[in-house]
């Protein structure tokens, strides 16, 4: 997916940007699909297409493989006790507007919310405390599908990681 400045993502009238405040934003990006037909939600888009949206290649699946076995090995993938999760800063309107659960497992992700057109999960491990917002945005002849990164540093080691694996996030 290619890169996004922040300032577009910042522009789009989402949640996050209240609920996230304090969290640096890390990365955005965003990859144009077909406009098939008018009103798709992002979830009725992940619903349908969801189970398509991450097919890695042999060479992101390989890197991943080292990166879990490392992280493994260093107990790197083990939550802290210590950190909050971001469901903490949900209010009630946030909760009775969300379509799942705080905390439900998505994978390797917990979600914190999803809305119609709106979807943040976490990952809380001894690297990084990152959450990750999808938003997919109808225009006059595309929908545009949104991925944005929020990382807290959880030590000292967060800053060293962040750098080690930026060569790879571009993959």
């Amino acid at each position: 997916m290619p890169q996004v400045s922040t300032e577009e993502f910042k522009r789009l009238p989402l949640r996050v940007h209240t609920f996230l405040t304090g969290v640096p934003l890390h990365d955005v990006w965003s990859i144009d699909l077909p406009r098939w037909r008018e009103g798709v939600t992002l979830d009725d888009f992940l619903r349908t297409g969801g189970n398509c949206l991450c097919t890695p290649s042999s060479l992101v699946r390989m890197l991943l493989d080292i990166r879990f076995f490392v992280g493994r090995f260093f107990g790197w993938d083990r939550e802290p006790a210590t950190t909050a999760t971001f469901a903490t800063r949900l209010t009630n309107i946030d909760r009775a507007r969300s379509l799942t659960a705080a905390g439900t497992r998505d994978g390797f992700f917990r979600a914190v919310y999803r809305f119609e057109n709106e979807q943040l999960v976490e990952l809380i491990n001894r690297t990084a405390h990152a959450a990750a917002l999808t938003t997919l945005v109808e225009t006059a002849t595309a929908y545009r599908f949104y991925l944005g990164v929020y990382v807290c540093s959880v030590s000292r080691f967060t800053p060293f990681y962040m750098t080690l694996i930026d060569p790879f996030r571009k993959l």
